[in-house]
């Protein structure tokens, strides 16, 4: 017995034995954890079970259960009945919560209020409006540090019978309540929530809230999938305030862009489909803060150290403003407007570093400039645009100026590329040569050249002086959406709809490596200057760092190849000491067929009563023993090694029993291999043997060869002459030796005609008639 839909909720009683689950079928279920049954069965609930809460006294197995239906049900686990039914609310009950000696019972809903009930008479106490729809409701503990920074004395906690609790809902901020008086004594001033406008479902703020022990805080869970940790702290006025000191992302959405931060690239600044930006620790990959203040989603970045060591960072948004960001600050210091259309590309001066173009949907690049005062100045100033061009015929999707800040290239959907002279924008040059829009360009640090990724699946590598396409490379199956050079120019890495990632080298026009880590579009690619490491993100929304291990790569491959030697050389000392066992299994190990042919072959034609083969076979593991098979099964397809495959085959089936043969991996498809070989090899060598048979007979008659040690009395002698018993040709036993003629004597033309003469007679006068079968 289960649930016929999704669970929506689920506790854990105090003991760990029992697991209660709340079901959209409207019924809640407890289960043995050990046993994995279920024990309790409840229906009563006329709208699907949200929430669910054991008693936090192991003794008293109550279990409380909230519904859309606006009831609070308690269940007795003895009597397995409902004992009680709390009807206060108007709406869906989101969160239950229960005071620290078990008498008061909270429960929060979105109808915009909290009902204190007491236990004792299970009847409402009190009703507090909120006036926001309730997500989650804690009791904080007498013990609890909130209360001390709060200045709640123990004593006068002990006067206040019900306390203090803290409610979290869909404004997104934390708010703290004295049940008593019914008044919010705290309220956070801001959100720290990063809420989406078109994610209807974010919106909502905080979905959950639980005080953590000791007092390690508060945990709130939000709706797109973050935990935030507050710690409380008091100011130097001592004014009670919640401090977020940790953010675990638990989902990213889609990754449109993302860059490293700083000198030491310790940071990562991405932009997701939010209207924030999320800054991440790189050795933990947690997000350390969050710079918040477009009103749209942010589709661009770029980041730079200023001349004076400051770490900025440059946004742009659908919102049609471009945003500087102090990163000590963690703020904003100044916004660009001007563009008409969302902001589609930006990029810093890499010389001067006291400018920034953007370009947008609008068509049109801007320059926009500042100075040391406007980074030292509090608050946010307003940037003013240098310089300003209509660049393309369609929406520009990229920017890159020039390692000395002389030029600016644009890549658009108008499949051109066009290189601007700084400061005016004076066109320069124009790239032409895709066949679908520009999706990335970017010069190169070395050299006087630009690369640009297009949508034809295509990359190319243009001269800036004369606009000339100096290489193309061919190898994405989608639209190349970003490309960016490596290694001081000699290789760049690409990637795109496809999914994959791609390393080339420019000097040879090849692809090195590809890499798919991806399950969708890859839109963003960052490359740390000084570290070279790779970050990739895209539609899956999974952020792969990709670190440069050709150094770890071919130390490993030196050290393997080095064990190789030593290995190999061990392999040749045991041949030479005949320790044919200890060589099987240097050669297998090292996986030297070839060598272990070798080994195999000596050994066929050797007589060892020991068998080193049998002492090497029962070393091996299962999957050595299928790696042997697959050597015998290709051996065995060649009439030249086939009978040291059979020598061989015949002592695996002789030291193995057939129950472990039959449990190594693919044994089927290993004997399909080998049976047919097998009987073909069989039937050639009883052919052969066959064959010999009538090969001796035809030869004794001619008397080219003579019997074993046969008497001259007994050449012409009928017992002398094979028989045939069973279809089977037999040799009569020989006369006895005489000491006057050898055994085999070629005689002389003369003899064997007259020998020729006597076994025609004697043949003739036998009445016998020979038959021998091929």
């Amino acid at each position: 017995m289960g649930h016929d839909g999704p669970v929506m909720a689920m506790a854990c009683h105090a003991s760990g034995g029992l697991l209660a689950t709340a079901g959209a079928d409207k019924k809640v279920c407890v289960w043995d954890v050990d046993g994995g049954f279920c024990t309790h069965f409840f229906r009563g609930h006329t709208g699907v079970v949200t929430t669910i809460m054991f008693h936090k006294d192991p003794k008293r197995l109550l279990l409380f259960s909230g519904s859309d239906d606006g009831t609070v049900r308690v269940w007795n686990l003895e009597s397995k009945k409902c004992v009680a039914v709390l009807k206060a609310h108007f709406t869906t009950v989101t969160s239950l919560a229960l005071s620290e000696d078990g008498q008061t019972l909270l429960s929060a809903g979105r109808d915009k209020v909290v009902n204190v009930w007491d236990l004792r008479k299970y009847s409402s106490k009190k009703t507090i409006p909120t006036y926001e729809m309730i997500e989650g409701v804690s009791f904080i503990g007498p013990g609890s540090g909130f209360l001390a920074f709060l200045g709640v004395e123990p004593a006068n906690l002990k006067e206040k019978a019900d306390g203090y609790c803290l409610t979290v809902g869909e404004r997104g901020v934390v708010r703290i309540w004295c049940l008593e008086s019914a008044v919010c004594v705290f309220e956070q001033q801001s959100s720290d929530v990063t809420t989406n406008t078109e994610n209807e479902e974010s919106r909502r703020g905080f979905t959950a809230t639980i005080m953590l022990p000791d007092d390690q805080g508060l945990l709130c869970v939000t709706a797109d999938q973050q935990f935030l940790f507050y710690s409380c702290t008091r100011t130097d006025e001592g004014v009670f305030q919640l401090n977020l000191y940790k953010r675990l992302i638990g989902y990213n959405d889609e990754i449109l862009d993302l860059k490293f931060v700083g000198e030491e690239e310790k940071y990562l600044a991405v932009a997701t489909n939010l209207e924030q930006v999320r800054v991440y620790d790189v050795a933990s990959m947690s997000c350390s803060y969050v710079l918040s203040g477009h009103t749209e989603i942010i589709v661009c970045i770029d980041t730079c150290v200023s001349a004076s060591g400051k770490t900025l960072v440059v946004t742009g948004s659908k919102d049609n403003t471009v945003k500087l960001w102090d990163m000590e600050k963690r703020s904003c210091i100044g916004t660009g407007k001007g563009h008409l259309g969302a902001i589609g590309c930006v990029a810093f001066s890499k010389k001067s570093k006291n400018f920034f173009v953007s370009g947008s949907s609008d068509r049109t690049i801007k320059v926009w400039t500042w100075d040391d005062t406007l980074i030292d100045a509090n608050g946010e100033v307003p940037l003013k645009a240098k310089a300003g061009v209509a660049a393309h015929d369609k929406d520009i999707n990229s920017l890159s100026v020039s390692p000395d800040d002389g030029l600016v290239c644009s890549g658009s959907e108008d499949r051109t590329a066009c290189i601007w002279k700084l400061p005016n924008l004076v066109s320069s040059v124009v790239l032409k040569g895709h066949k679908r829009g520009i999706w990335s360009v970017e010069f190169s640090p070395v050299e006087r050249c630009v690369i640009t990724s297009s949508g034809d699946r295509t990359i190319k590598i243009w001269h800036v002086p004369d606009g000339s396409c100096l290489k193309t490379f061919e190898g994405h199956t989608s639209s190349v959406l970003r490309a960016s050079f490596l290694s001081r120019g000699t290789q760049f890495v690409s990637c795109g709809s496809d999914g994959l990632v791609k390393l080339w080298t420019i000097k040879t026009n090849e692809c090195i490596a590809t890499y798919d880590k991806h399950d969708g579009k890859v839109w963003a690619l960052a490359v740390g200057r000084k570290t070279e490491m790779l970050a990739t993100g895209g539609t899956d929304s999974d952020l792969n760092l990709w670190h440069d291990c050709t150094v770890e790569d071919k130390q490993e491959d030196f050290l393997k190849k080095e064990e190789e030697v030593l290995r190999g050389q061990e392999l040749e000392n045991a041949v030479s000491d005949s320790d044919y066992t200890k060589a099987i299994q240097l050669a297998f190990e090292l996986r030297r067929p070839r060598r272990l042919l070798e080994l195999f072959s000596q050994l066929c034609r050797k007589a060892d009563p020991e068998d080193p083969i049998e002492k090497a076979l029962l070393g091996l593991p299962k999957e050595g023993l299928r790696v042997l098979l697959e050597y015998i099964r290709e051996w065995n397809t060649k009439p030249k090694f086939c009978h040291v495959a059979q020598f061989v085959l015949f002592r695996v089936l002789r030291s193995f029993p057939p129950t472990d043969i039959l449990e190594i991996k693919g044994i089927s498809e290993l004997l399909e291999g080998l049976i047919p070989y097998s009987q073909r090899h069989f039937s050639r060598v009883d052919r052969l043997v066959r064959s010999t048979f009538l090969l001796d007979y035809t030869l004794t008659r001619m008397s080219v060869v003579d019997p074993d040690v046969v008497d001259a009395s007994a050449a012409t002698d009928v017992t002398n002459v094979p028989s045939v018993e069973n279809g089977e040709i037999t040799q009569a036993e020989p006369a006895e030796e005489s000491p006057e003629k050898p055994g085999k004597k070629r005689k002389s033309s003369k003899s064997s005609k007259k020998g020729s003469k006597k076994a025609k007679a004697s043949t003739n006068g036998d009445s016998t008639a020979v038959s021998v079968e091929a």
